[in-house]
């Protein structure tokens, strides 16, 4: 009996790892009990918007919302906080770049995959995303609450990957790069400039660029297609792709998905996006 046991905690120990990297940083709801269970410090991150975070949550989660991660004014809107910045405020929250970190959000992917790249841009060691899905959650009695933590502050040590980001002459050098391939991850019609989409939203995209919407990456439930769902889709992992939108966090989605999922290695996020673009007068394709 007892050789039964250990065989049969072997096996979903080694189902687990199997997963975990088949999905890279994306992780099941069984996977972050286990997390959660076996690590009493795990960060848990809620990226949606604090009325939501406000209303239900899991418990012990702190609320990071995307938005206060970028500056409160510029030219451009959606552009990052400096370092300097971030890494005070993470610190505040209780948030260090050795702690081990789960983000979700309100099920979009959107804000979790944009919280998740920022804080693998600054240095974080060990970040995972969980996707909010009500019945898998019910299923595993992961426990919500309307309570906020108390937290401690911590100290977030920046170590910036600047593999991840391409700026906008990265992006303005790479325009006739046959091995580089920049994607818009925003709906059809602000790729096309399409009339019924105000023009000082979208005027179309930039120059070669190819469309791939956000949502195309997903399911119907919005987890994560599994990779031999794409492979038909003609993206090869010697390219680099440069993922961008409107400012930055449409983007993160398919930046996840081709990093952990397809586990393409050259893939980085315009973070100045489609509004930088227009803002410094550079040519938009219809």
């Amino acid at each position: 009996m007892k050789t039964k046991n250990i065989l049969s905690t072997l096996l979903v120990f080694f189902l687990f790892i199997a997963t975990a990297v088949a999905q890279g940083n994306i992780i099941t709801t069984d996977q972050f009990k286990a997390l959660k269970k076996a690590n009493k410090e795990l960060v848990i991150i809620d990226a949606s918007k604090a009325k939501l975070y406000t209303a239900t949550h899991i418990t012990g989660a702190i609320n990071i919302p995307y938005k206060i991660l970028n500056q409160k004014e510029g030219v451009v809107d959606g552009l990052l906080k400096t370092t300097e910045d971030l890494a005070k405020l993470l610190g505040e929250k209780g948030v260090s770049d050795q702690d081990e970190i789960v983000i979700y959000d309100e099920g979009s992917q959107k804000y979790s995959t944009r919280v998740y790249w920022v804080l693998k841009y600054l240095g974080a060691t060990n970040v995972k995303i969980l996707h909010k899905e009500m019945s898998a959650w019910g299923k595993a009695r992961i426990k919500l609450t309307s309570a906020v933590p108390n937290v401690k502050a911590k100290t977030f040590t920046v170590n910036v990957n600047a593999d991840m980001l391409a700026d906008i002459a990265f992006v303005k050098e790479s325009l006739a790069n046959e091995n580089v391939v920049i994607i818009d991850a925003r709906s059809e019609k602000e790729f096309i400039g399409s009339d019924d989409v105000k023009k000082k939203y979208s005027e179309g995209h930039l120059p070669g660029a190819i469309h791939l919407e956000f949502k195309d990456v997903l399911n119907d439930n919005k987890s994560f297609m599994n990779a031999e769902a794409f492979a038909d889709k003609g993206y090869t992992a010697d390219k680099t792709y440069i993922m961008y939108c409107k400012t930055g966090v449409k983007a993160s989605v398919p930046y996840v998905y081709f990093k952990e999922v397809l586990g393409f290695e050259n893939v980085k996020v315009y973070d100045g996006a489609y509004l930088e673009w227009v803002a410094q007068g550079e040519t938009i394709e219809k």
